[in-house]
């Protein structure tokens, strides 16, 4: 991976500015890729792993599986995110991870993980600041299911996911692909398939935005944010060298 092609790199140029030395170990920490199958696992809940992954290209989902069998989605990672560097600290996963699409990961041990960390800290502060900007999504999911309506979470969450494909250059003019099934929506969103399909219908009917085929286009993104409360993150670091 040469370090034009990184779509890590390109988020994490959104926050700070990268040395050559740290884009180059950025690439060469992600030089061991695996090519993983739409449907399969590659975090398994309640495993102990030594491996944290970056997603190079396609969509995942992270879930939590209850007692009782039911399932809830906590995330959506896309290209350029970082997956399981809580195991770093946790070395029980506590939640899985599964490819939504074809998809490309690279694995990354944690030792490799720790030296790089020790020997690059501009880059570990980075990297981490990058995670918690993606980890703060958590917490407005939980406001979502919790207090916002089901049209305002839907419109949230797809203002998040404009936000997060506009940094990787994967959305532009209002518009990006979502592989995301009505179903898996529901999941994210705590609504059933049917719910999902009636919410899109208003959004549509609203001029709001529209879903269809796999293709979401804001066509009023002003009135997304007034409808869902919505903030656009900063994403500009301070860090110091």
């Amino acid at each position: 991976m040469t370090i034009e092609t990184s779509v890590l790199a390109t988020k994490l140029n959104t926050f700070v500015r990268l040395s050559d030395g740290e884009s180059r170990c950025l690439a060469q920490l992600q030089s061991s890729s695996i090519e993983v199958a739409r449907g399969a696992e590659f975090v398994h809940q309640g495993e102990t792993g030594n491996v944290a992954y970056i997603l190079q290209s396609g969509w995942a989902c992270s879930s939590k599986l209850l007692p009782d069998g039911g399932r809830q989605v906590i995330t959506f990672p896309i290209p350029g995110d970082c997956v399981g560097l809580r195991s770093i600290l946790l070395r029980t996963a506590d939640h899985s991870v599964a490819a939504v699409t074809d998809s490309i990961v690279s694995r990354i041990q944690i030792s490799r993980i720790l030296e790089v960390f020790n020997e690059f800290p501009h880059l570990a502060t980075a990297i981490l600041w990058a995670t918690s900007r993606d980890e703060a999504m958590v917490v407005e999911h939980l406001a979502s299911v919790g207090r916002r309506t089901a049209i305002e979470r839907t419109a949230h969450f797809f203002l998040e996911l404009y936000d997060q494909l506009t940094l990787i250059e994967m959305a532009q003019d209002g518009t990006f692909n979502c592989p995301l099934s009505q179903y898996e929506l529901g999941d994210a969103l705590g609504l059933s398939a049917i719910h999902v399909n009636r919410v899109l219908r208003m959004l549509r009917e609203q001029g709001l935005m529209t879903f269809n085929a796999h293709t979401v286009t804001l066509h009023n993104i002003r009135g997304l944010k007034e409808l869902a409360g919505y903030e656009t993150p900063e994403h500009a670091a301070v860090l110091v060298r």
